[in-house]
């Protein structure tokens, strides 16, 4: 109870999704090779910072995904700071459970 006082209700990721965001695994590209969401775009965390002005183009907005959620906060701080609509969506299997 405290945490959904202290957070709000969560994002709907499955229909934020369903209406065109992007999803941005930040792991590394290694990591991604070994498993990510079907048409999920990776950009690792240490170059998203040069790749938010090519993202606030698309004019969409992004769940960002990682092994964890402690990657996937530090870029949407990244992508907010850069004037993008953004989610944290934590790890990339749990995200990927709530997309389906």
């Amino acid at each position: 109870m405290l945490f959904k006082n202290l957070f709000g209700k969560p994002a709907d990721f499955k229909s934020i999704y369903r209406n065109g965001a992007i999803i941005l695994d930040v792991r590394t590209s290694g990591e991604f090779r070994t498993g990510h969401i079907e048409g999920a775009l990776n950009i690792p965390l240490d170059r998203l910072g040069e790749s938010c002005s090519d993202l606030k183009k698309q004019d969409k907005p992004v769940i960002a995904c990682c092994q964890s959620g402690g990657r996937s906060a530090a870029a949407l701080r990244l992508l907010n700071q850069a004037g993008i609509q953004a989610y944290n969506g934590g790890g990339w299997q749990t995200l990927q459970r709530a997309l389906r």
